[in-house]
């Protein structure tokens, strides 16, 4: 527990020098811009309107930039300023309260740690504190999780559902554009559910440190709620931008695997989190992953429509997640592996 972030770095005036990043890795001083272009889709269209026209916009989304934001998507707007304020009650809990969670092992199922996956051999820490667990099927995992905050297991429980239900809503959509068969997502490349909740403490010297550093998600989707505080970038055209948050909107990441599926027509966004000097900082991540042994491979109704030849070879996700991790989280260099070599 002492190298847990939030145990000690309060008051602090300087970095530690095992937090600074390389000058080329760090954000430095100059200003991001808000992504002016970010998309931002309303799902009740999809009911209530033209359900073609917001699957089209979502298309265009996953190829143009391989992330938006959607409002009105039916996740309960008192549900999730309810999770929010949960989570930062555990992260403020005193570290007694969590010392039974706290661990180095990547493989515990519920898992409070510092920096990254990989803390002991790291070179350089991220500036963040991370409670991760599983959460589907919720009746497997939850008591598992946290016993405090006392409602931590209800209301956080609560919102997995709806979040997923959310996550299976656009994949549908996706699917629907694609014109993939029914069930494509099913539960062999939909089956695991993570939850990482994410506290970046205030930190003295941002421009020398990493809340996130960048990487492209290996999994099918990410579902991020920021709140209201700025500090997602995302790398387009080869300048980084902020993504502004908007009031109950959530940031919907591809995830590499549909890059595969599309073969190379979506985009899998690269993205970092960066810290501030003022404020915590606290994120909410849903990832819908593949199970271990499902077979990836760009899908076949993909290639047919587009009369063309697969760009990617068939893997399975426990192949491509070690590659990942190898890679630390180098998108292109992870996705190379796989590539049909000519």
């Amino acid at each position: 527990m002492e190298n847990l972030l939030s145990s000690w770095c309060a008051g602090l005036k300087s970095l530690p020098q095992n937090y600074v990043f390389p000058e080329d890795a760090r954000p430095g001083d100059q200003i991001v811009p808000i992504f002016k272009n970010c998309p931002v889709i309303d799902l009740e269209k999809a009911i209530s309107g033209d359900r073609n026209d917001i699957i089209q916009q979502i298309l265009q989304a996953c190829q143009d930039t391989g992330f938006f934001q959607v409002i009105n998507h039916g996740v309960c707007e008192d549900l999730i300023n309810d999770t929010m304020r949960i989570i930062k009650e555990f992260f403020n809990m005193p570290n007694e309260d969590k010392e039974s969670l706290y661990s180095l092992d990547p493989h515990k199922s519920c898992r409070l740690y510092t920096s990254s996956f990989d803390y002991a051999r790291e070179p350089i820490h991220l500036w963040r504190d991370s409670l991760k667990h599983p959460c589907h099927p919720l009746e497997q995992w939850v008591d598992f999780w946290p016993q405090k905050p006392s409602k931590y297991r209800d209301v956080v429980g609560k919102y997995t559902v709806e979040v997923r239900n959310l996550s299976l809503k656009i994949l549908e959509m996706i699917r629907e554009g694609l014109e993939l068969k029914p069930g494509y997502f099913g539960d062999e490349l939909t089956g695991i559910q993570m939850l990482t909740l994410n506290h970046y403490p205030p930190c003295p010297e941002p421009s020398l440190a990493m809340g996130i550093s960048k990487h492209r998600d290996p999994n099918i989707i990410t579902v991020l709620y920021q709140e209201n505080m700025c500090g997602l970038q995302v790398l387009k055209d080869g300048q980084w931008f902020g993504v502004e948050p908007f009031p109950n909107a959530f940031v919907v990441n591809l995830g590499q695997q549909l890059k595969v599926i599309s073969n190379g027509k979506f985009e899998s966004a690269e993205h970092r989190a960066v810290t501030n000097s003022k404020e915590p900082r606290y994120t909410i991540a849903s990832f819908i992953n593949p199970r271990n042994d499902a077979i990836i491979e760009p899908a076949k109704e993909v290639l047919e429509k587009d009369n063309c030849r697969p760009i990617f070879r068939a893997f399975s996700y426990n192949d491509f997640h070690h590659a990942f991790e190898q890679h630390r989280g180098e998108g292109e260099a992870t996705l190379e592996v796989f590539k049909i070599k000519d």
